[in-house]
């Protein structure tokens, strides 16, 4: 499937295909809603990861974005067997302490959005957990794209 052809929000998104399992089903036979944060943290660190801003590097800079605030609509169920395009972008570095990162999630088989979200991250010191400026890797690799 041509990914550039579907409806996304802002250009060229880091794009995680998925499929629903019986695993991400829940007492009322669609997608649980937890389980989409959980996917919005997979696209994330893929994306992290294709920057090359891996957990290894994490370690050995002693720092690492950890989620401050979530922002998510839900437009859309999702159910069993369908096949989902999770998407991210970049949209907010102040090069300090702060990464925001935006989200969008289509199902290709009708172009539906069936998710928008935000995370706002916050640059930690890993030894303390405490707020520190990021790194040069960082403020240079979460380049705003969007």
């Amino acid at each position: 499937m041509d990914t550039a052809s579907l409806n996304w929000d802002l250009p060229s998104p880091h794009i995680l295909p998925l499929d629903v399992t019986p695993a991400h089903i829940d007492v009322m036979g669609h997608t649980n809603n937890v389980v989409y944060l959980e996917w919005l943290e997979q696209v994330a660190w893929a994306h992290s990861n294709a920057l090359g801003l891996d957990w290894d590097l994490y370690k050995k800079l002693n720092r690492a974005l950890v989620a401050r605030r979530h922002e998510i609509d839900y437009l859309a169920a999702t159910f069993v067997g369908e096949h989902l395009l999770l998407g991210t972008w970049i949209v907010g570095n102040d090069r300090k302490l702060s990464v925001t990162r935006r989200y969008q999630i289509i199902r290709p088989a009708d172009g539906a959005t069936v998710l928008r979200g935000q995370t706002h991250w916050v640059c930690i010191e890993l030894d303390s957990g405490k707020p520190k400026r990021m790194p040069p890797e960082f403020a240079d690799g979460y380049v705003v794209t969007a």
